[in-house]
């Protein structure tokens, strides 16, 4: 008799980033799959949207570092995986990911992580602390770049006994699809973010932190405008500052340097991201680190939309270089000027080619569904071991 799946995820936070997304889509697929689909998280947005009847929630404080409240965690943990006779525990994040670890020992369960980013380090210390996303059966990474980088950073950790599998994170294609949007929603968030029919939109999501590259952005307007003498654009910088307010006078500083007032506008947030990229002409991706995955990338490419991006991580694996999209520099804000030029320039017609490669690529390569198959695939090999 087959050992009927029962998984549990843990994540610090149920928001709308790329990992908890993920967490999210493989929940749902997994009771639809018959398996038993559980999620461990303190709290977040995307928590009203979870179907309660599918996939069962238990809040507990897994978002805290501290020692005290891991070791607490554990004990709930422990507890909650053999009263639902959970056999994979699927850690996230680095914090729960010790309670999951320690949890796992106690009650013999399968330890599986997701290594989400480049996690910084400076120290032996916090090397260590980072090495918990490797102490699992399966570690997954979210693309080839994040797979080299655990490679090159993490050796001592990897042995035969552990599997590190590249399974590439995937977006809903039919959520994320052009022929999905109502011509009356795009007309009423048009005119909500005053924008002009006759100006081609430029549009850069993510939050607004040093890293995403916004100043770049920034200057690379200002030389679009000086340089290629074009200014019959409108940008949108789509994303919250998260409580970052130097870094957002500092942005508004350098928009009034340019004279760029006009030019730019900054939205908070859009409940509805694929009815922001139908708005937009073209999607930038500034980052000038490097992105796990570049969800961004992948997104406008889903929605039929040409995306520039920085030539760093995940971003060189997601988008077919001058087919799909265009790669640039990431620290040269003229190189990107000229990308956007480049598009600025395209008819129609070729703006229309390049955006059909793009979805051809995604629904190819970045399915949801391809994401959520393969992690169940994985789940099984490890529960027949």
């Amino acid at each position: 008799m087959t050992t009927k799946i029962n998984v549990l995820q843990v994540i610090p936070k149920l928001g709308f980033g790329g990992a908890e997304t993920g967490c999210y889509d493989i929940a749902h697929y997994l009771a639809e799959q018959d398996c038993g689909s559980f999620i461990a998280t303190s709290s977040g947005e995307l928590l009203k949207y979870v179907k309660k009847d599918k996939v069962k929630i238990f809040r507990i404080p897994v978002h805290s570092k501290n020692p005290l409240l891991i070791f607490i965690n554990t004990i709930l943990l422990a507890l909650l995986i053999i009263i639902n006779k959970v056999n994979i525990v699927h850690a996230r994040s680095r914090a729960p990911a010790w309670s999951c670890y320690l949890a796992c020992l106690l009650t013999n369960r399968v330890f599986v992580t997701t290594f989400h980013g480049t996690y910084n380090f400076k120290s032996k210390l916090k090397k260590f602390y980072n090495s918990i996303m490797l102490r699992s059966k399966l570690t997954i990474a979210g693309s080839n770049f994040i797979f080299n980088h655990i490679n090159e950073n993490y050796s001592e950790y990897l042995s035969k006994k552990k599997k590190l599998r590249v399974i590439f994170r995937g977006i809903n294609v039919d959520y994320f699809n052009q022929k999905n949007i109502s011509i009356l929603k795009q007309e009423k968030l048009k005119e909500e973010w005053g924008l002009s029919p006759e100006k081609f939109i430029i549009l850069m999501p993510g939050r607004l932190t040093y890293w995403k590259g916004q100043e770049k952005f920034i200057e690379a307007l200002n030389i679009l405008i000086e340089d290629f003498n074009v200014s019959n654009f409108q940008a949108i910088l789509l994303g919250s500052d998260q409580g970052r307010k130097v870094y957002r006078k500092k942005l508004l500083s350098l928009i009034e340097r340019y004279s760029l007032s006009k030019k730019i506008k900054f939205i908070n947030n859009c409940k509805e991201m694929p009815l922001a990229y139908s708005l937009a002409d073209v999607v930038v991706s500034s980052s000038i680190e490097p992105e796990a995955f570049g969800r961004v990338a992948v997104e406008a490419q889903s929605m039929c939309k040409p995306i520039i991006a920085s030539n760093l991580g995940g971003s060189k694996e997601t988008i077919l270089n001058k087919k799909s999209g265009f790669l640039y520099k990431f620290d040269d804000p003229r190189e990107l000027a000229k990308s956007l030029n480049t598009v600025i320039e395209f008819s129609q017609e070729e703006l229309k080619l390049i955006g059909n490669e793009g979805r051809k690529n995604v629904t190819k390569k970045f399915d949801v569904d391809l994401m959520c198959e393969s992690n169940l695939r994985e789940y099984k090999k490890l529960l027949k071991k």
